[in-house]
């Protein structure tokens, strides 16, 4: 844990009671505040009272007597519109910050020069947070990983200047955490995403741009124009040099790909060439995967890992759960369970990454756009199964383009999907659950929905999962 100390002998309001709810009260107890926790659910008040927080109705607080409003990451901040609490806040001169800015907030008091890596993106966010972590480990260093991967940030050991804190951010963290100012800041890319949540592209556009406005050393990917503007912002900002990972091309200087080897050229550290090679990583496959490895080696370059080292650790990066999985093969064919692309462009990733043969699992709960983006790569994909509210939206879309069939749920897709790539005759068809949809019509989460897939991909007869 770290405890919050920046709030002692003062009172905090904090809601929402999920996992950095609970944490943040933890942390605030124990480095002296007071806490008045609150929740819309139940659950989440019964949790807090179980760990002893104090639980009050913060309708009927006096606001006046709170030094800040922690509040969770997916309590509405401004759009569609305000929580009631946020209201409340503000109406009363509150200020309202989230979990990671009072982590921050700790760092900067008690050990300002303790690395600390941030790293955002609309998609492969969680791919290149967990990959640097694993570098710095292989390296021999004390890596702590959480953020909006796994742990909550204050549930992780205290700031130190041997120990790095690699923290994925959402833009929902970023919104909560002001004084955001990172050792090494990595922002992915920018597509359209939680547009709900913030109201235009340009404000979500900002928000990310916000992890790299003042870190010491800002990495950001070149492959796409809202990246390429932020970077030019940076520029024009005085910044000393914004190092650049691209998947896509040369850069001038920062990280780029000739193929799937990995290039150095920093002026920083002069001109490394060619330091890592990509080829038969299979948890790493994909052009995305190549800007991820990119930013991931990067970060661990700028905090003094050799390139020998970060070469070595990638060829032993396990990957992530339910994105671009192997989960094994039957026969020739191979299944990857890819529940993670919850959009269109993080399924357009899976797509790259295999040039055909793709029995294609998608649907859900569909996001705004739908897979028309998706159109260039209809030629791969052997036949399409649709599965959730979506299958009438896309089946209008590959209408005439592609071979589908409507399954309705999941265990008839990979059923029939299982089946007609076993006798497609393919030298290796890939069955591919990449649903480029939210799965809240059938399922609570994307984990749940890439477990159910995995469960039912190890039932097949003759399946010999991956280790």
């Amino acid at each position: 844990m770290t405890p919050v100390t920046t709030f002692a002998g003062r009172t905090v309001a904090v809601f929402g009671l999920a996992r950095s709810g609970l944490a943040a009260c933890r942390a605030l107890l124990a480095g002296g505040a007071a806490v008045v926790a609150a929740d819309d659910a139940a659950q989440g008040r019964d949790a807090a009272a179980a760990a002893g927080v104090p639980v009050q109705d913060l309708r009927a607080a006096d606001w006046s007597r709170f030094a800040a409003l922690v509040l969770a990451p997916g309590v509405p901040l401004t759009h569609p519109e305000p929580h009631w609490t946020v209201a409340e806040a503000r109406a009363a001169g509150v200020e309202i910050i989230g979990d990671i800015e009072l982590f921050c907030r700790e760092r900067a008091r008690s050990c300002s020069d303790a690395p600390f890596v941030a790293i955002t993106g609309t998609n492969g966010k969680s791919t290149t947070t967990a990959l640097i972590a694993h570098i710095l480990r292989s390296a021999g260093r004390d890596a702590q990983m959480g953020g909006n991967i796994g742990t909550a940030i204050l549930d992780l050991a205290p700031p130190a200047k041997t120990r790095v804190h690699v923290v994925e951010m959402s833009s929902f963290q970023i919104e909560l955490t002001p004084s955001l100012a990172p050792t090494v800041g990595v922002l992915l890319n920018v597509s359209p995403d939680h547009l709900d949540r913030h109201g235009t592209m340009e404000h979500y556009a900002d928000l990310k741009a916000r992890l790299v406005a003042h870190a010491e050393h800002p990495v950001v990917g070149e492959d796409d124009e809202e990246c390429r503007d932020i970077a030019e912002r940076l520029r024009l900002a005085n910044r000393s040099w914004v190092d650049l990972v691209s998947a896509r091309a040369r850069v001038s200087h920062g990280w780029y790909a000739v193929g799937t080897e990995l290039v150095a050229r920093a002026p920083w550290t002069g001109p490394l060439g060619a330091f890592a090679d990509l080829a038969g990583i299979g948890s790493l496959r994909g052009r995305h995967n190549i800007q991820n490895a990119l930013a991931a080696s990067a970060a661990a370059l700028i905090l003094g890992i050799a390139p020998g080292e970060v070469a070595a650790a990638l060829r032993t990066f396990p990957g992530l759960p339910h994105r671009l999985e192997e989960i094994g093969r039957q026969g020739r064919t191979l299944f990857i369970n890819d529940s993670k692309a919850t959009n269109a462009d993080s399924a357009a990733t899976a797509l790259a990454a295999f040039p055909g043969d793709i029995f294609w699992i998608l649907g859900g709960k569909p996001k705004q756009g739908g897979i028309a983006t998706l159109e260039a790569f209809f030629p791969r994909i052997a036949k399409a199964y649709l599965i959730g509210e979506a299958s009438q939206e896309f089946a209008a879309t590959l209408e005439g383009k592609a071979a589908f069939a409507r399954c309705g749920t999941l265990d008839a897709a990979v059923a029939a999907a299982a089946r007609e790539a076993a006798a497609s005759g393919a030298a290796e068809p890939v069955v591919l659950l990449s649903p480029a949809c939210a799965s809240y019509d059938q399922y609570p989460n994307f984990e749940v929905r890439g477990d159910a897939f995995r469960a039912l991909v190890a039932a097949l007869p003759g399946i010999a999962l991956r280790p």
